[in-house]
Parts: C-alpha cells; sequence; structure tokens
C-alpha cells in the first residue's frame, strides 16, 4: 500500500518519468546516471567519450544498443533533475556489493580517461562518489592509477592524489 501510495505522489509530481524505460530502483539507472554526470562535466561530450560511455554500459550491464540508448536517455534526464549525487549512491549501495559498486567507480575512471583529460571537477567527483559509495581511498585510487596505466598513462599525472580529495 506504501508503495502505492508513492508511485501516485511520483506520478502527480513527475508524469513524465511513466515514459521511462528505467525505473528509480533500478541501480543500471542509477549508475548510469553518475556516469551521464561524469561526462558531461566538461561540457559536451567527445565522441570518445560518448563511445566509451555506450561500450561501458553494453558490455558491464550486458544490454543491446538500443537498450543501452534507452537507459542512457533515461539516465539523463534524471541527472538533470538531481541535485546531488546521493540518490544514486544510495540506490546502488542498496544493490550493489563491494566489488559491484568498485566496478561502478572503475567505469567512471574509464570514462575520465576516455578524453585522454583528467579535470579537477572529474576527480572531484570521482571522489566524492567514491566516498558515497564507500569504496576507500586506497581503492579509488588504485582503481584510478590501474585504469589510467591501461589508458596509458594519459594526463595520469596531471591531477595529484592527495589525502584529502585526490
Amino acid at each position: 500500500m506504501l508503495d502505492g501510495l508513492r508511485q501516485f505522489i511520483a506520478d502527480i509530481v513527475a508524469p513524465h518519468d511513466q515514459n521511462r524505460a528505467f525505473d528509480d530502483g533500478d541501480y543500471r539507472l542509477a549508475a548510469t546516471a553518475l556516469l551521464v554526470h561524469v561526462v558531461s562535466l566538461d561540457g559536451q561530450p567527445t565522441a570518445a567519450e560518448q563511445r566509451k560511455l555506450h561500450s561501458l554500459i553494453e558490455s558491464h550491464f550486458g544490454l543491446d544498443r538500443g537498450t543501452a540508448d534507452r537507459l542512457i536517455a533515461d539516465a539523463t534526464q534524471v541527472e538533470g533533475e538531481a541535485v546531488d549525487l546521493y540518490h544514486f549512491t544510495s540506490v546502488i549501495m542498496r544493490s550493489l556489493d563491494e566489488e559491484g559498486r568498485k566496478r561502478i567507480v572503475r567505469m567512471m575512471w574509464e570514462l575520465v580517461y576516455a578524453d585522454g583529460q583528467v579535470t579537477e571537477f572529474e576527480d572531484n567527483v570521482v571522489w566524492r562518489a567514491s566516498d558515497l559509495l564507500g569504496i576507500s581511498q586506497r581503492d579509488r585510487i588504485d582503481l584510478k592509477h590501474a585504469i589510467a596505466e591501461r589508458a596509458g598513462g594519459q594526463n595520469g599525472s596531471q591531477v595529484k592524489d592527495d589525502a584529502i580529495g585526490g
């Protein structure tokens, strides 16, 4: 009954959400919204970032191209309406174990390195999301270094790792 009331209120507040294929409780939507946020931080996503986003969504969630497109569209919508990262990270925390959450952080780093540039904004968002996902600083930095190394070390030293936020 409570779920029915919540849905009724949600339908009144945001009736356009009925067109979404993925609901707010789906960790894939939450994770993709985080990824969309990361890829949008430095302006319009590059073609390389868009290809990487699609590739990550398709491979990590086992989706075909059309379903991945729909998930990204839904995630773009909810990310644009979000006021912070907590909503997304809380869904992921409820849905995935630590290894699953590390995979999400790894995907975020892969997107950060997709264009060969690491901005302070991107680094900071991954840091904040990792913290909200319960990923230790050590694991976050290890994931960053692994992805940077795999990406050929492109700009890996541009943003320093530090004890506060790197």
